[in-house]
């Protein structure tokens, strides 16, 4: 639980960024664009995944392990979607079994749906996308911690070299 306060923080500012993109999206979509809320709500939310993602990788998390991009983008956009589903369901319900229909209503379901889907992704970014490297054990005797840690330099430097074979 150490500096969760700080990474709260800087979780809120680049989702508060995201929520900006979010709704000046939905509301341009059901204004100007005349989309139904849904179809709004789902384009407005793709946007800001992508807005949110470039903040939490290269501000937020940027000292995590980025050792596999492609499962890291893979699991941002499946718990993203996950979190879209949330949004879009309460705006459902609230459209669709409430009768809650003016703009401004579905608006407030969006808040709502926006609030839980927030959760949901806090818990599945920091635990299954972004995660920590691992720290290095203070119980270790120092000639064999730093043994132990050229050992996991030279894997850790010989991951990066097969990896770069294979992208070139």
């Amino acid at each position: 639980m150490r500096g969760i306060s700080g990474e709260v923080v800087k979780f809120g500012i680049v989702g508060l960024s995201g929520v900006v993109v979010n709704f000046a999206v939905f509301w341009v979509c059901i204004n100007s664009l005349g989309l139904a809320s849904l179809r709004s709500n789902i384009a407005a939310t793709v946007i800001a995944i992508a807005t949110n993602y470039l903040g939490y990788r290269y501000w937020l998390y940027r000292d995590r392990d980025a050792a596999s991009r492609k499962r890291e983008i893979t699991l941002f956009l499946v718990f993203s979607g996950i979190g879209m589903l949330i949004e879009t369901g309460v705006l459902g319900f609230s459209r669709y079994v409430l009768g809650l229909d003016s703009n401004y209503e579905q608006l407030g379901a969006k808040v709502v749906g926006l609030a839980v889907a927030t959760v949901f992704r806090f818990i599945s970014y920091r635990t299954w996308v972004f995660k920590t490297l691992p720290e290095p054990e203070q119980n270790v005797a120092p000639a064999a911690g730093g043994q132990e840690l050229a050992e996991q330099a030279e894997l850790m430097l010989a991951a990066e070299q097969i990896r770069y074979a294979k992208a070139e």
